[in-house]
């Protein structure tokens, strides 16, 4: 009997210590991967990677059971962790939108915000049906606070399903929509309006593809499937700014749709009979019973203001990087578009990085491990703490904090963001509002 007891005795006490030594390496391991967070978030917050600047996850620390599947969902690297057993932001900056975390929590503990309590974000007011206050006139894409690519296409379709679905009585000379806009959400809506049987026009102010066609040729720009009108599931990983832009273009050429470029809108005018008259910079004018925004936010490239720089050496986007060579370049600028445009410049060029603040911030993991290994070889002249004062045929002249250099120049791009279309928006009636903490739906 004793024999029996000791037995049952041993088992229990050995059943009870790996119970516990299970949760002292479960607690551990919660305890550790707690301290590397607290640690990222250290280091997120001193590069200014901290706050976000776009759309962003907003966590419910009360909801939050710490599950970790907003983690796994997440196609970007330390955007979210865990720290005492719920989900904190880390590089917020660097989230794109994804909205994959907000799609897999197990517990609806996430909503995708724009705008926080110490910055606001100003956004056009849009309904669930993405149609703005002034009615017959839509938004879709980037400038409503969506900018993936992906959540662009699917926002233009099921834009042109409300536009569709509010359709009027055809007039001789009246179109259904005119899309303003063929970036992403755009093409999209173009390709659905066809797909829906409404007669509409296509204007974009550059090219097709919008900030796509902007892009370097080899920028990744596309990791997950997406449904395309009258083509289907496009099943892109990995996918390169031309092989969409070859997408596209094969899809439109093909249902023979009309996208007209380098057209800039200059004008949305409503109707005393419910119409719309569109007028573009070319003096082309078109009536239509809808309109379709789908500009995005940047609107105009941020100039500087500064001697020369209307002059032909300048450039506000990189275009064909590979066709440049020999050339003695300054690109001024600290986001993540000077620094691709400066990497992409160095191995064929002689490369200046202008850039006023003394550290950069809300760079992308990778992109800031290239430009600190370029600065390391020397492959990249970076300046800091430094301003453009003019622009000359064969030099350029930058102010320090302690003198002025003049530094032989070929090429100048200039990288200073964009300016909101705000008063374009605000001429259109459309009534704008700076957000803070404003919840987006993904519909």
């Amino acid at each position: 009997m004793e024999e029996v007891l000791l037995e049952e005795l041993i088992v229990y006490g050995t059943v009870f210590l790996l119970c516990g030594l299970t949760v002292w390496l479960y607690l551990r391991k919660k305890n550790k991967k707690t301290i590397e967070t607290v640690q990222k978030v250290e280091v997120a917050k001193e590069e200014g990677l901290f706050e976000p600047v776009s759309l962003y996850p907003y966590i419910d620390l009360n909801t939050c059971i710490g599950s970790g599947a907003c983690i796994t969902a997440c196609p970007e690297k330390d955007i979210l962790g865990i720290v005492d057993g719920v989900a904190t932001v880390i590089n917020t900056s660097n989230c794109i939108g994804h909205g994959a975390c907000f799609h897999d929590c197990p517990v609806e503990a996430i909503t995708l915000r724009i705008g926080t309590e110490k910055r606001g974000v100003d956004l056009p007011h849009v309904s669930e049906e993405y149609e703005t206050n002034i009615k017959g006139m839509y938004i879709a894409g980037e400038l409503g606070g969506m900018g993936l690519i992906k959540n662009s296409v699917e926002q233009g379709q099921q834009a042109m399903k409300s536009i569709a679905k509010n359709k009027k009585t055809s007039k001789e000379n009246v179109l259904d929509v005119v899309i303003i806009g063929a970036g992403p959400a755009g093409i999209s809506a173009t390709l659905a309006a066809k797909e829906l049987g409404l007669s509409a026009i296509t204007l974009e102010q550059d090219s097709l593809g919008g900030t796509v066609y902007t892009f370097p040729r080899s920028k990744i720009v596309m990791t997950t499937p997406m449904d395309l009108p009258l083509y289907g599931k496009a099943k892109l990983y990995d996918t390169s700014k031309d092989e969409l832009l070859q997408l596209w273009k094969k899809v439109i050429d093909e249902h023979d749709l009309e996208i007209i470029e380098h057209t800039k809108v200059e004008s949305i005018v409503p109707a005393a009979d419910e119409t719309f008259k569109v007028t573009t910079n070319t003096g082309n004018e078109y009536v239509c019973n809808q309109v379709l925004l789908s500009i995005g936010r940047r609107g105009t490239p941020r100039k500087l203001g500064v001697p020369g720089e209307d002059t032909h050496k300048v450039a506000y986007r990189l275009l064909e990087p590979e066709q440049i060579s020999n050339k003695k370049i300054i690109v001024v600028g600290g986001g993540d578009s000077a620094i691709e445009s400066a990497l992409l410049l160095k191995d064929k060029n002689e490369v200046v990085l202008s850039y006023r603040k003394d550290k950069f911030s809300r760079l992308k993991p990778k992109n800031r491990e290239k430009i600190e290994e370029a600065m390391a070889k020397a492959t990249i002249n970076v300046l800091y703490n430094s301003n453009l004062i003019s622009i000359g045929e064969q030099s350029v002249l930058l102010g320090t904090d302690d003198d002025q250099i003049e530094i032989d120049n070929d090429l100048v791009y200039i990288f200073a963001g964009g300016e909101l279309p705000t008063s374009f928006l605000q001429n259109a009636g459309i009534e704008i509002t700076k957000r803070h903490g404003h919840i987006m739906k993904k519909h």
